[in-house]
């Protein structure tokens, strides 16, 4: 018995790695567990035999991905009659019967969630759904050809440009029809999901349940018409929607949208310095939204006084009841914050 539940847990490595390690699963897997790599080889070959897996090349450059059990592309005309919960039940619900609950829960909020979107902002005609499912994972892709939800968002909060348009939205609670919507729906979306990208015009954002975001811009690309949005989460997740909402609600508030966190990376252009109070006034509009704001200084290698003065004490002093929070400060960057803090006694660190 003992023998059968290692060689259920060294095939379970390899299906949940395979997707980052295509062509070092064998050198990982033996790393991981203390085996052989011709025995990590054995393994291999079952999978690929019962269909879990596929190989490309030979010998040393052999490379192995998941096989798709599912891949189905849809089509689906953007209508004010058409409703999501509709879309998700008649293409994409019965393909996921093979998953987890708590899975299945958090395929149909992202799924809803975002083809609303496409249903109410996008001003698009069609949206292409696409599902994936893999022995390791859960894919969706929507797509329409409206107007780019980083124009929209621009355009209708008279933001600078795109890139500003991000940033608000990375925040949450940003919406353009504030009667009907809170502005929770992409963010929360963006935080179910073990990864979650929007590509729009020449911009690429992306968040990993990792904790890194990235903001890619290729100006000499071709533009992306309208708007692409990828889902994706491994099939062995135990995350519920409600531990993940929980985590940005304040003890007293119900699951009410109190906390966000902010990879302050996102306020920079290229290879700008943060030195400036405007910079930190952008970074600080609506603040006032939350009780908990986490600053996360990831690869930002130093600040100006100015900047850290604007948020840490001219922002405090004016709004003492919100609480800043700063994670991953690198010593220069900390030391900046120190300095500004020192009429601050609110502010906290991680």
């Amino acid at each position: 018995m003992e023998k059968r539940s290692r060689s259920r847990e060294i095939s379970s490595f390899i299906i949940k790695n395979v997707f980052e390690n295509p062509q070092t699963i064998s050198k990982v897997t033996a790393e991981k567990f203390g085996i052989s790599r011709q025995a990590v080889s054995r393994y291999i070959k079952r999978l690929v035999e019962d269909g879990v897996l596929k190989a490309r090349g030979r010998a040393r450059n052999k490379v192995y991905e998941l096989t798709d059990i599912i891949h189905k592309i849809y089509n689906v005309p953007i209508r004010p009659d058409v409703e999501e919960d509709r879309v998700w039940r008649q293409h994409v619900k019965h393909l996921l019967t093979p998953v987890p609950a708590n899975v299945l829960d958090i395929c149909q909020y992202g799924f809803t969630e975002i083809f609303n979107n496409a249903i109410e902002h996008s001003e698009g005609h069609t949206a292409e759904v696409t599902v994936k499912l893999t022995a390791a994972f859960v894919e969706m892709w929507i797509s329409d050809d409206g107007i780019g939800i980083f124009n929209k968002i621009k355009k209708v909060l008279g933001l600078e440009d795109h890139h500003h348009a991000i940033l608000e939205l990375a925040k949450g609670k940003l919406t353009t029809d504030p009667e009907h919507h809170t502005g929770e729906g992409i963010f929360f979306t963006s935080r179910v999901f073990d990864y979650f990208s929007i590509l729009s015009d020449q911009l690429y954002f992306c968040h990993k349940k990792s904790g890194d975001d990235w903001l890619i811009e290729d100006s000499e690309g071709e533009p992306c018409k309208g708007t692409l949005i990828c889902m994706r989460i491994s099939t062995f997740s135990s995350d519920t929607l409600q531990e993940i909402f929980g985590r940005y609600a304040s003890e007293d508030t119900d699951y009410g949208f109190t906390k966000t966190r902010i990879p302050v990376s996102l306020l920079k252009y290229g290879e700008e310095n943060l030195v400036s109070r405007s910079q930190a006034r952008r970074l600080l509009a609506r603040f006032d939204r939350f009780k908990e704001v986490f600053l996360d200084f990831q690869g930002i290698k130093t600040i100006g006084q100015a900047f850290a003065d604007e948020i840490f004490r001219v922002f405090k002093k004016q709004n003492p009841q919100i609480k800043i929070i700063w994670v991953n400060a690198d010593e220069e960057v900390e030391k900046m914050i120190m300095k500004a803090l020192s009429d601050s006694a609110t502010s906290s660190r991680i």
